[in-house]
């Protein structure tokens, strides 16, 4: 098979090991001393990583303790309207790449179905409307577009391509070649890891041939997911990565909510497990409940550590997992400093979340697949505007069935606009937009129950969407994805280890979550005295020889 046969995975770059095929070895992900099974490992954070760090220590005979101030899942948060079973607002992640293998196995594990996401200008959403600058253009195919979005589509391609050698980079990610991935990627780091997503695109030679409205274009509609200005301050290496591993396409949606993910972790029974009689869970082991939030953390003793939750009482355990996002250890968390180095509190501080808003309404029927029967189009399509809903988004449970509408959702400063609103005012604000764009449509005339709403910067335990990396951050993620491997570090700031999608190098996508829970599973064995299986070696085998290139300091 050519490597342009292979799928494209997220297999790197900047650590080129293969997450997927470690955690579904026959040989199983390692071995615990016998003297250590039962020992406690606290986790804080029962989301996608915590619960998936939880279910892999627990088969290895481990008993995680799963700490958890808000609601169970984390930015995967599914939040059904009052009286229906099938109608939900997905609030956190809601398209999920083939490309995310990791997160699939779980998603397969529990038996969960997917379907195609409605992205714009596929053939799962139907049709598509842009509406910029007050003139609208109606697609079904990207075919029906006028040719200045064609031409910049093409100035991105050629731009991915001049700038990066991108054709390249993809057949190394498809092959799988460690080696070949490195070789090509880590000489892009230390070209671009000081420059911007705009900077890169004003820049390219492919845009400057043409006009400042190809870029605006791009900022504002952008292609696969939707609109990149929001991005355009970022590092470009977040947005490459993005690009490479296919994370902007071929994307689905998990029928039911994606919020069953982590609730089927939960309760899910481990699968030949060490030490644990048949039948247990993470939620038998806690006796049907995480524990409350953690407001302390400091080290107990050499090889301890002591957690106090919001309600007084103290524990002790032999090692940690910190799987929130990390403004919580100063935010929220009284954090022993001695825990981690001054160059990773720089790290953990400095990193910078994207703010992100969503409204959803219910609506009685899919009533968009109607069509005009004056110019035979569907009467409202998935939508991508410079008005300040930005994308909206349309989602079918039958063709009479109640339907879910994302009337909004918005980014950084759009989202901003709407964060003093309460959720009836955002409603209304984004059917005052969208009337503009379809005059004929009485939107509100088909909303039933409730809206729902959610700025994520405004929740106490998220503080933003996610991680969005600035150029010169890219040391920052190095040291704070590389932290699992601690043997090389000083006593004191062993035994506590990071994983969540803000520590690993694609923010914002399920499969960071997965990687770095996997990373931290790693870690904590090598700390209790365990290893790896020799027939199938662990990230920490292979750090040293594929892991990300550290750049001066």
């Amino acid at each position: 098979m050519s490597d342009n046969e292979q799928p494209i995975t997220m297999f790197g770059p900047d650590f080129a090991f293969a997450h997927d095929e470690w955690v579904t070895h026959k040989a199983g992900l390692g071995q615990i001393p016998a003297e250590c099974h039962g020992r406690e490992v606290a986790i804080i954070g029962a989301g996608l990583s915590g619960l998936v760090a939880g279910h892999e220590l627990m088969k290895l005979g481990l008993k995680p303790v799963i700490y958890e101030s808000g609601q169970l899942g984390g930015r995967l948060r599914s939040q059904p309207f009052e009286g229906t079973t099938g109608a939900i607002a997905e609030l956190g992640g809601m398209r999920f790449p083939v490309s995310s293998t990791g997160f699939y196995h779980y998603i397969n594990l529990l038996g969960l179905e997917s379907r195609p996401f409605p992205n714009p200008l596929t053939e799962a959403a139907g049709s598509t409307v842009i509406h910029l600058e007050g003139e609208t253009h109606y697609a079904e195919s990207p075919d029906d577009l006028p040719e200045i979005f064609q031409q910049v589509a093409d100035a991105y391609d050629q731009a991915l391509e001049e700038g990066f050698g991108f054709a390249a980079l993809q057949a190394a990610i498809r092959s799988r070649d460690p080696g070949r991935v490195k070789g090509l990627w880590d000489p892009l780091v230390r070209e671009w890891s000081d420059r911007s997503f705009y900077d890169f695109v004003a820049s390219s030679a492919a845009f400057s041939k043409l006009s400042f409205r190809h870029r605006e274009i791009f900022g504002q509609v952008g292609f696969g997911t939707g609109g990149w200005d929001s991005d355009f301050p970022n590092s470009v290496l977040e947005i490459l990565r993005v690009n490479a591993t296919g994370c902007d396409e071929n994307q689905r949606y998990i029928v039911g909510g994606v919020e069953q993910l982590p609730r089927g972790l939960w309760r899910l029974p481990a699968d030949k497990a060490v030490h644990w009689p048949t039948g247990t869970s993470l939620e038998s082991l806690h006796g049907g409940a995480t524990l409350p939030g953690v407001v302390k953390l400091a080290r107990k003793l050499p090889d301890r550590f002591e957690i106090a939750d919001q309600w007084g009482r103290i524990r002790t355990y032999d090692a940690v997992i910190v799987a929130c996002q990390t403004w919580l250890l100063t935010t929220a968390i009284e954090t022993d400093e001695q825990l981690f180095s001054d160059k990773l509190w720089m790290a953990l501080d400095r990193t910078r979340y994207m703010q992100s808003s969503k409204t959803f309404v219910l609506v009685d029927r899919p009533f968009w697949r109607d069509r005009d029967p004056q110019t035979g189009r569907e009467v409202m399509s998935n939508t991508l505007t410079d008005r300040m809903t930005r994308g909206t988004y349309l989602f079918e449970n039958g063709p009479d069935e109640p339907a879910v509408m994302c009337l909004t959702y918005s980014w950084m400063g759009d989202a901003m606009k709407v964060l003093p609103l309460d959720v009836n005012r955002r409603v209304e604000l984004a059917l005052s937009a969208l009337s503009r764009i379809y005059p004929k449509i009485d939107i509100a005339s088909h909303i039933i129950a409730d809206p729902i709403t959610v700025s994520w910067e405004n929740d106490p335990n998220f503080l933003g969407a996610f991680k969005g990396a600035l150029p010169g951050h890219y040391r920052y993620n190095e040291r704070l994805y590389s932290h699992f491997m601690q043997t090389h570090m000083p006593l004191a700031e062993r035994g506590v280890f990071l994983c969540g999608d803000d520590i690993g190098w694609t923010p914002g996508w399920a499969e960071g979550a997965v990687q770095t829970a996997l990373n931290a599973v790693w870690g904590v064995v090598n700390h209790f005295g365990g290893a790896a299986p020799k027939d199938n070696p662990g990230p920490g085998e292979r750090y040293d020889e594929f892991g990300p290139v550290k750049l001066p300091d």
